[in-house]
């Protein structure tokens, strides 16, 4: 955690966001993340999304099972549903999302927003073409040689 915490400082100093993570596996250091959002210019480049990215880089692998995130803040819904989707086994965090919403890096609109039947959520959403999309998951689930989730 300590090093999380020491990330996040130092991500701050060189432009970017205040959050960092690492992850470990077996007792050792995989990949580490910071927030680079607005230095990259990217929504998505939250410090556990960018760890999760290198950690299954250097893995070869798409799921992190065994492994343990520690992040300097309670992760936001997009991270949360990375971690969950990476199977990674334990999360720790340090700051709480209180503590981001107090410095206006809150997300509990968007966890209001998941709450909200889709019409009547802040971003209009229509769906259409259903039909023919389905294509793709016939196919999906016709194929002998695919990689499960």
């Amino acid at each position: 955690m300590r090093q999380a915490i020491d990330l996040s400082i130092e991500n701050v100093a060189n432009g970017g966001g205040p959050f960092g993570a690492v992850i470990v596996k077996d007792g050792k250091v995989i990949a580490t993340g910071t927030n680079r959002v607005t230095a990259n210019n990217d929504p998505t480049a939250h410090a556990e999304i960018t760890a999760i990215r290198a950690a299954c880089q250097r893995e070869g692998s798409f799921k992190l099972k065994g492994c343990t995130i520690y992040t300097s803040c309670e992760p936001c819904p997009m991270c949360l549903s990375a971690i969950y989707w990476a199977s990674i086994s334990r999360i720790c965090y340090a700051n709480t999302k209180q503590d981001a919403e107090d410095i206006c890096f809150g997300d509990k609109f968007i966890y209001e927003e998941i709450e909200r039947p889709i019409g009547k959520r802040s971003i209009p959403t229509e769906a259409f073409m259903r039909d023919e999309a389905l294509q793709a998951f016939r196919d999906w689930e016709a194929k002998t040689d695919k990689i499960k989730y």
